[in-house]
């Protein structure tokens, strides 16, 4: 297993498509993290600050483990973000974790 960076890039409006897919969206990641897959994940809001209420959010970032950069993709393609339309570009790079050591 290698350790892979989604970026994901928000289309225009998209908090209520977040709303709506949301719980099955962290369902998968609950899944990664039960597997020790998941090293961070979490949203990118288009404000500096704890809420950002209506401003919502710009993408997403997840880093976790796959087989391959194709098993990245093809886990990504099917984010329920995605189906929702949330999501209107993503980007997946191998990431090399240097720290914290473990």
């Amino acid at each position: 297993m290698k350790w892979y960076l989604i970026l994901a890039h928000d289309a225009a409006d998209s908090l209520p498509g977040r709303q709506q897919a949301r719980p099955a969206h962290l369902a998968r990641l609950e899944a990664l993290q039960a597997e020790q897959r998941l090293l961070a994940a979490g949203p990118l809001p288009v404000s500096d600050t704890d809420a950002p209420g209506i401003a919502g959010f710009s993408g997403s970032a997840i880093i976790a483990a796959f087989a391959s950069i194709e098993d990245a993709r093809a886990w990504a393609a099917v984010d329920p973000y995605v189906a929702a339309g949330v999501y209107q570009h993503v980007e997946i790079k191998p990431f090399m974790k240097v720290f914290p050591q473990s």
